[in-house]
């Protein structure tokens, strides 16, 4: 299978590594590439049979570049995709706006992933932030069990 995660992650890291301990997970047996942004060509997602896409999340959205990559994507027919965040606090209910851009755009959106990071954002960077040391350890487990299950739904 080949898979594609396209990912931005400029501030901590805290979206890139838990995209790496998915990353980990999916190159056993698939071919996978690991691509910023700003990096991602088009020809790149279409040849994919599943595309991961990652960022932090911003203002209850994923990143102002991530939603423009998609805004200039082409409808596609059922393509497979999976979308990753960290935020500040742990939910997916900030996933809807790109979920709702993706599925406009003809994916099939097979699975979901959100997980606490270090969010030093405007006013919270006086207090040194929240969530210091996030993704954790637990949370990379929890990023490796998402992979292996998004692996079985992406074969289906």
């Amino acid at each position: 299978m080949k898979i594609l995660v396209t990912y931005v992650s400029p501030h901590h890291h805290n979206t890139k590594t838990v995209l790496n301990a998915i990353a980990n997970v999916l190159k056993e047996k698939n071919s996978l590439k690991f691509v910023k942004v700003s990096e991602t060509q088009e020809p790149m997602i279409k040849k994919s049979d599943l595309v991961i896409f990652g960022s932090g999340i911003y203002f209850s959205k994923h990143h102002i570049s991530l939603l423009n990559l998609v805004d200039k994507l082409p409808r596609y027919k059922n393509k497979k995709a999976a979308i990753i965040s960290t935020s500040g606090f742990r939910t997916i209910k900030h996933h809807s706006t790109l979920r709702k851009k993706l599925i406009e755009k003809g994916f099939r959106i097979i699975d979901e992933f959100n997980c606490k990071g270090w969010d030093t954002f405007g006013p919270l960077k006086f207090i040194g932030g929240i969530n210091k040391g996030r993704p954790n350890e637990k949370d990379l487990w929890l990023a490796d069990e998402f992979a292996r299950d998004l692996l079985k739904k992406a074969r289906n």
